[in-house]
């Protein structure tokens, strides 16, 4: 069983070779488009334990479970981040930001987690820093952080393994974790594109 969840996730999650918005001297990206759905993953019943409950803490010092407490019976959208990037990751959180604007009043029931790729200069007082800079502090929006044995294993269970901060994939993760449902989404598809994906996944699944 746990060969076969690990198999359904890394379809799920396995980030693209060629990255999108990716920091500098890296490729360019490939034409913006948001992917198809993935089908749901009939193998990962125990979600909580695949995700694991690490305990993170969040722009304002709170501290919670990875999975009972940010993704749980959620519509979620992950991406990765790191807050001394001056390149791809602020220009992700613009995106971001202006993909909540486009879903207006619908934005209120989707989580955005931006996950660290640098733990040990990411602080909660400096992803609130992040935050405020970029205007992007609200309740629906979760910037996390931990210690790096604690991000490694989260940032793992998403598909990625990261050499050094830098080298985060810039791929944008959406999914229904109630339903199973996932895919990724390249952070240069238009905001609209990306907003009308995820109001796809806040749509009761046929036949449940």
């Amino acid at each position: 069983m746990r060969a076969f969840v690990l198999m359904v996730l890394t379809a799920c999650f396995c980030m693209s070779s060629i990255p999108a918005f990716s920091h500098e001297g890296h490729e360019q990206p490939e034409p913006a488009s948001a992917t198809a759905a993935a089908p749901p993953a009939s193998g990962t019943r125990d979600a909580k334990t695949w995700f694991t409950d690490t305990p993170l803490q969040d722009q304002n010092g709170n501290t919670l479970r990875f999975y009972s407490d940010a993704l749980q019976n959620r519509v979620v959208l992950l991406n990765v981040i790191f807050t001394s990037c001056n390149d791809a990751c602020p220009l992700i959180t613009q995106k971001l930001k202006e993909v909540r604007e486009v879903l207006g009043d619908k934005a209120d029931g989707i989580t955005f987690i931006s996950l660290t790729s640098d733990p040990l200069r990411d602080t909660p007082a400096v992803l609130k820093a992040y935050t405020l800079k970029q205007g992007v502090d609200g309740p629906h929006w979760l910037f996390l952080t931990g210690d790096k044995a604690q991000m490694d294993l989260v940032l793992g269970r998403i598909g990625q393994v990261i050499p050094s901060p830098e080298q985060h994939s810039t791929q944008l993760i959406v999914g229904d974790v109630a339903n199973k449902r996932w895919s990724k989404i390249r952070p240069d598809a238009p905001a609209a594109a990306i907003a009308q994906r995820l109001q796809l996944l806040t749509m009761p699944v046929a036949g449940r």
